[in-house]
């Protein structure tokens, strides 16, 4: 899943990038509100971690013309302010969660996986699909009892696709959220696929994935 994070003040930035990455996000980085309002209209995010005290405008500014140009990422507002009316504003423009300075790393990754739960409608860190089991917090897939070694891009596409059951996704967007990048179309269209049917082929030796449908000329979707 792809973050933007856009913070000036560059230690908290490199570590939150770091510790992200780690997390299994692709994270970029904007350390102005103008380049972050740039990237953020230009791409698609889903999280982006907005400081409200950035050199050349307020966040809220950001947050305010991403909203109007009907940005879907979610928003967690990263600030010193302590005042109760900036953050009644952030939440009134649309932010999705607000923690203060300083905070843990571990409790910001743990509010962006509740928000994923709760714009997704899940009630745990658990996602069913047909008989499998997706465990999101530990990245283990089960079926019947039975453990599935997945790869990394493997599980993350799994995921995804659970996310957005019933839903296709296109080759390119599966690309940008799983890889955080664009490929040529030739070599996107063949490198998806393989990820695709290795995944299918590990599914497919513990249970029926009838779920798992192939969407000809357009991608793939998990059809329950």
């Amino acid at each position: 899943m792809n973050v933007l994070i856009v913070e000036d003040e560059r230690s908290l930035s490199h570590e939150m990038e770091i510790y992200l990455t780690k997390q299994n996000f692709n994270c970029d980085v904007a350390f102005n509100g103008k380049s972050g309002t740039d990237m953020v209209l230009s791409n698609e995010y889903d999280f982006v971690l907005l400081d409200l005290g950035l050199p050349d405008m307020d966040g809220l500014e950001l947050l305010r013309e991403a909203k109007k140009k009907k940005c879907e990422a979610a928003f967690i507002i990263l600030t010193a302010r302590s005042e109760v009316e900036d953050k009644i504003k952030g939440l009134d423009l649309g932010a999705d969660d607000y923690i203060g300075k300083p905070f843990s790393l571990a409790e910001l990754q743990a509010r962006m996986q509740a928000i994923l739960r709760r714009k997704h409608g899940l009630k745990s860190n658990v996602m069913q699909i047909a008989d499998y089991e997706i465990n999101i917090s530990n990245r283990t897939v089960h079926c019947n009892g039975n453990l599935i070694n997945l790869t990394k891009k493997e599980f993350d596409l799994l995921h995804y696709l659970g996310l957005h059951k019933n839903r296709v996704l296109t080759r390119t967007q599966l690309t940008e959220h799983i890889w955080g990048d664009v490929l040529d179309d030739d070599y996107e269209s063949n490198y998806i696929d393989v990820h695709i049917k290795n995944l299918r082929k590990k599914l497919s030796a513990q249970g029926s994935v009838d779920w798992f449908e192939t969407v000809r000329g357009v991608g793939y979707r998990v059809n329950l």
